[in-house]
């Protein structure tokens, strides 16, 4: 975790490069079978770092994959109070945001919905908030059939509870 969470502070100082070249050194290492937290976490802030969204989808879609091998005792061996359902709403909304961004508006719609639905059962607080103003813009741009970038793109696959 310290070498991800190294990486992850590269990659938002503007690092952008080395910082997916670190990430994608120390997945090798982990590998497609390793330990669900810690592939959940690389793979959810290695999607950060492409500006594609097909890239950027196909490690959103392995943070999800590992999101549903990985159980809150584990999660909560890194942090006390990490809750696994808590985290669901966020990887949700980046796989509607790729898939908008992509084009793929009734997918995108689909995956919006179930981060709605999952940010539903969020406890009241910043988090809830910023996911219900994430998903409203998501929506926003789907509506539109807008596949722009999101300002400060970041901002929907960084959440309070991750």
């Amino acid at each position: 975790m310290e070498a991800i969470s190294k990486a992850v502070v590269s990659g938002r100082e503007g690092n952008i490069a080395s910082a997916r070249c670190d990430l994608l050194a120390i997945w090798q290492q982990i590998g497609a079978a390793g330990d669900p937290f810690h592939r959940c976490t690389l793979a959810h802030y290695l999607a950060d770092l492409h500006e594609d969204p097909a890239e950027a989808l196909i490690w959103d879609v392995r943070a999800l994959d590992a999101a549903t091998a990985l159980t809150d005792e584990r999660a909560q061996q890194f942090d006390v109070g990490f809750d696994v359902a808590g985290f669901l709403p966020s990887l949700y909304l980046n796989l509607a945001d790729n898939f908008r961004r992509l084009g793929s508006f009734d997918t995108a719609n689909t995956h919006l919905s179930t981060a709605r639905e999952l940010s539903d059962a969020l406890s009241a607080g910043p988090y809830a908030d910023q996911m219900t103003q994430w998903i409203t813009q998501v929506a926003d741009l789907i509506d539109k059939k807008s596949v722009q970038r999101l300002a400060g793109q970041a901002a929907t696959h960084d959440g309070g509870e991750e």
